[in-house]
């Protein structure tokens, strides 16, 4: 399989670019990974790349994007941060892969199991190790928390459930933040040049369901 060019990228629309990735993920699952010559995809792309969709998604040395969803190189932006949140510059390296390099499809990818999203719901504990970074981190998900829980409800990251439900929450707020506070891929996506859409990838299967 060869990397992309600007005239196959072109072609692609988000809805097609969309269906690449649930293809790759459906070849992870069942361990069909497509035919690759990764040192030709090396010389191919040695003058420019054209990928055709951008990942954010957490550090989680489970979640690699290009693996579960079975891609090459050049073929995806790949935005990592523990939590798989938005900030400033996540939403300028998103402007740079959709409006200058052309990506059709913005995808934000939670996980089953999220150490990040355990560590917010333990935050009391872990605020008392000294990691004043990390408890920065970690802040980014209180009001999330604080918006789903229900009365009474344990905070622990020992309720898989709530763990669950913020997962899944954390991904629609991201994509929130996303159309609120980038006004070029919020326009990029009413003109329909691109999509914006959540997923959750199960460390236990392999299968991202798509949100």
């Amino acid at each position: 399989m060869k990397a992309h060019t600007l005239e196959t990228q072109t072609t692609i629309t988000p809805a097609k670019a969309l269906e690449i990735l649930q293809e790759g993920n459906q070849r992870f699952v069942n361990n069909l990974k497509a035919n690759r010559d990764l040192l030709s995809q090396v010389n191919d792309t040695r003058a420019g790349q054209w990928p055709f969709a951008v990942v954010l998604s957490c550090i989680d040395s489970r979640t690699s994007a290009e693996l579960i969803f079975d891609q090459g190189l050049g073929d995806i932006f790949s935005v990592r941060i523990a939590g798989n949140f938005v900030n400033q510059d996540i939403l300028g390296s998103m402007e740079f892969g959709c409006n200058v390099a052309g990506s059709k499809l913005v995808v934000v990818l939670g996980h089953t199991k999220c150490g990040a999203l355990k560590g917010g719901l333990d935050a009391a504990a872990i605020q008392g190790m000294g990691m004043e970074n990390l408890n920065h981190l970690i802040g980014h998900f209180d009001h999330i928390i604080n918006d789903i829980i229900a009365d009474g409800e344990d905070r622990s990251s020992k309720n898989e459930d709530l763990l669950e439900r913020l997962n899944q929450q954390n991904v629609k707020n991201a994509i929130e933040d996303i159309r609120k506070n980038s006004t070029t891929l919020k326009s990029l996506e009413d003109e329909g040049k691109i999509k914006i859409v959540g997923a959750n990838y199960d460390v236990e299967t392999g299968v991202v369901t798509w949100l």
